[in-house]
């Protein structure tokens, strides 16, 4: 399996391309994703390679002069790891690792670790494991160089497997039972869920590292775990909580990541099943992000792969205390205004004023303006509260707040 240690500061460098379907800009924010989630695996990025191309090479993902470019610093400063910011197949990996004669990682393998070392139930233990396994079932000739076929010799002649289909059949076997024990999991949190009533669900939602688990935190005065590095949410939380004179679930999810690999979407499906069960959806946006958009139509495109994009949904746009834009002089009478000298109050006035979905801008650490989240929050919880209940609605009209 993938290691699970941290490989502490453990020197990597770092390869992207800019090409066709991204342009300079989209790669640089790749590649600064890409750092954070080196860093949060437990690496120190030392250096970027970046090349210009049409397309990545079938064979060798980067150009030939790019690769000895990087060859050469690789031996010159002795780093042991290259990351490269998009999916590698089979045939590139070993190539690569012909040339390079390193440890070759890509986006998905490096997820794939930072799962398994934040991984803590079985379930997400299982989830992961299995991904881990899908992942390198394809790849087992990379990793299993010392196998060969079996010895010849009198006695030894005749069918039979070689080393490696063994441990693909070993592999399979292990990818079966695996589905088996998250089959079996899967009815456990089904029957958990069933348990809970018809209680309102809440869910948080947003891309990784945006404050769900601190907001969840502050609303229900629980302690979640939560740091400033990517993912460091795996395991579903489920938390009752009132506001004002209704109480409901609210459920703390993993979060999204651009290029997400599609296995862990699959592995994930009962972690995600929270989401689909939800009755509204608190979409929580690191608004200090310079890229929140797409971070925003990132989480959409999987909230619609997993049929939950109709949802009714509350924007909540965090970390206003980090936030900060560029300003133009009074005599600077050239700059156009752009989206990076938008003020919050700006922002308000955009596509966020659509009344079709509600919005609400936080600071969940600071507690800023939290009272106006909780009123938001409870509006659209009674609504849903109101049709479920539709003979409790006296209580809505008789309650006054508290004194």
């Amino acid at each position: 399996m993938i290691d699970e240690r941290k490989a502490k500061s453990e020197k990597a460098v770092l390869i992207g391309i800019i090409s066709q379907q991204q342009d300079e800009i989209q790669s640089t924010e790749y590649l600064d994703e890409l750092e954070f989630l080196t860093t949060t695996a437990g690496g120190v990025a030392v250096k970027r390679f970046v090349q210009k191309m049409e397309k990545p090479n079938p064979k060798t993902f980067l150009g030939a002069g790019k690769l000895e470019e990087v060859r050469d610093y690789i031996e010159s400063n002795h780093i042991g790891t290259a990351i490269f910011d998009d999916e590698l197949s089979p045939a590139q990996l070993r190539n690569i690792e012909k040339i390079l004669d390193c440890k070759i990682l890509d986006r998905t393998n490096l997820i794939l670790d930072i799962f398994a070392q934040r991984a803590q139930t079985s379930s997400a233990k299982t989830q992961v494991e299995l991904a881990q396994c899908q992942y390198l079932l394809p790849r087992l000739t990379r990793l299993w160089t010392h196998l060969d076929k079996q010895k010849g010799g009198i006695g030894m002649r005749g069918p039979g497997e070689t080393e490696i289909e063994t441990d693909r059949r070993i592999i399979r076997d292990k990818i079966t039972l695996l589905k088996k024990k998250l089959k079996t999991i899967d009815k456990q949190m089904a029957v958990q869920r069933k348990n809970r009533g018809k209680m309102v669900r809440v869910a948080l939602v947003g891309y990784t590292n945006v404050g769900k688990s601190t907001l969840m935190n502050v609303i229900s005065k629980s302690d979640v775990f939560a740091e400033n590095k990517l993912f460091a949410t795996l395991d579903t939380t489920v938390r009752k909580v009132v506001i004002k004179n209704i109480p409901f679930l609210l459920t703390d999810t993993v979060g999204f990541i651009r290029k997400l690999p599609t296995q862990l979407v699959e592995s994930f499906k009962s972690t995600l099943d929270e989401v689909r069960e939800a009755d509204l959806l608190l979409h929580v946006v690191d608004i200090s992000h310079p890229n929140f958009e797409d971070h925003i139509a990132s989480v959409n495109t999987i909230l619609a792969d997993i049929k939950c994009a109709d949802k009714p949904t509350l924007m909540v746009f965090n970390k206003i205390d980090a936030y900060s834009h560029e300003t133009i002089d009074e005599d600077d009478l050239i700059t156009e205004k752009g989206k990076e000298h938008y003020t919050l109050q700006d922002w308000e006035k955009t596509w966020m004023s659509n009344n079709d979905v509600a919005s609400i801008f936080i600071s969940a650490i600071n507690k800023e303006n939290l009272e106006s989240f909780k009123d938001k929050t409870y509006d659209e919880v009674k609504k849903i509260h109101i049709q479920r209940f539709p003979y409790n609605d006296f209580l809505y009209y008789e309650y006054k707040g508290e004194e």
